[in-house]
């Protein structure tokens, strides 16, 4: 059975003990894949639960000072995607005022003693939680050997003689380099959701769309792409995408809107994924919507070409 929990305080969830991994995990990318799959190993060998221990919204984004930082993905599809790694139960934490008081004392014994009953705790390098950061490996090996757990922290994954993390994956993705980008994450990098209706503006002009939200987090993406869509049929779907504020149309939410070239059929409710294969222009603000609309044609006519030399992966986690 799968859980999902939120609150540090609450009835113990793995009364036979547990093992627990700690991160941020956003992109679950390969270093991530790599400490959740120790510590998933880990448990079967034990026959206990795997837990991962994240937070929503993530530190930095709750200390961020205006603009929010970017993000790779959104809370569901991690916490979805731990559980396809393996994981029994996934806790997103809320990194509130409470959350950042708390001593990691105090996280020890409220979270994972009292609520995880934790056995074995795997981080990765570097690791630091608590009030101040005042946390770190030292004092969970410490308070291991006074309540029954271990911790340990696995190697750091690298590639071309450098640390995997979500930053550089960041860094690929802003430069337009999905090459990079899919071999950090072990994946090509896509975002999933379920298709909401928009102002239907697209369809007026020639060019509906299949609109996802990225639900009040900061895109680490911005511009019109060439994109394959995937659960729309058994093989992915050639399209173009816009990922931005569509600033013609005076948008403001950052929005997700894939025009499947060919496609006649009603995707509202459906969840896809839209996978990113190229980098076609930068978001800009056109005089009138026929300009707009010669240069989506354009797009179009770009994208297509594009995906007719790539071939599509898989995209899911």
């Amino acid at each position: 059975m799968t859980q999902l929990f939120r609150d540090t305080y609450g009835r113990a969830l793995c009364s036979q003990g547990s093992v627990v991994c700690i991160g941020a995990f956003d992109g679950l990318h390969l270093g991530h894949r790599a400490l959740v799959g120790h510590a998933v190993a880990r448990a079967r060998a034990l026959g206990l639960p795997a837990v991962a221990l994240s937070f929503e919204p993530l530190p930095r984004e709750f200390f961020a000072k205006g603009q929010l930082p970017p993000r790779l993905m959104l809370p569901r599809a991690k916490a979805e995607g731990l559980l396809a790694l393996g994981c029994e139960t996934v806790g997103l934490l809320r990194f509130d005022g409470a959350m950042t008081a708390m001593p990691a004392e105090d996280f020890v014994h409220r979270v994972l003693r009292d609520r995880l009953s934790v056995r074995e705790v795997w981080v990765g390098p570097g690791f630091r939680f608590g009030h101040a950061r005042g946390g770190d490996l030292a004092l969970l090996q410490a308070m291991g050997r006074d309540l029954g757990f271990t911790a340990q922290a696995i190697a750091p994954v690298m590639l071309d003689d450098e640390r995997v993390s979500s930053t550089r994956i960041r860094t690929a993705l802003t430069a337009g380099d999905f090459t990079q980008a899919a071999r950090l994450l072990g994946r090509p990098y896509a975002i999933g959701g379920h298709v909401v209706r928009g102002k239907q503006l697209g369809r007026t002009l020639g060019f509906p769309t299949a609109n996802l939200r990225f639900r009040g987090k900061t895109p680490a993406l911005r511009g019109i792409y060439a994109t394959w869509v995937h659960g729309i049929a058994d093989t992915p779907w050639p399209s173009v995408s816009s990922f931005g504020t569509r600033p013609t149309v005076d948008g403001v939410e950052p929005l997700l809107e894939a025009h499947l070239f060919d496609f006649a059929g009603d995707l509202y409710g459906r969840r896809i994924e839209v996978e990113f294969v190229a980098h076609l222009r930068d978001e800009e603000k056109f005089p009138d919507l026929p300009t707009l609309v010669a240069q989506m044609q354009r797009d179009d006519a770009q994208a297509r070409a594009i995906l007719h030399q790539h071939e599509p992966q898989r995209a899911s986690a």
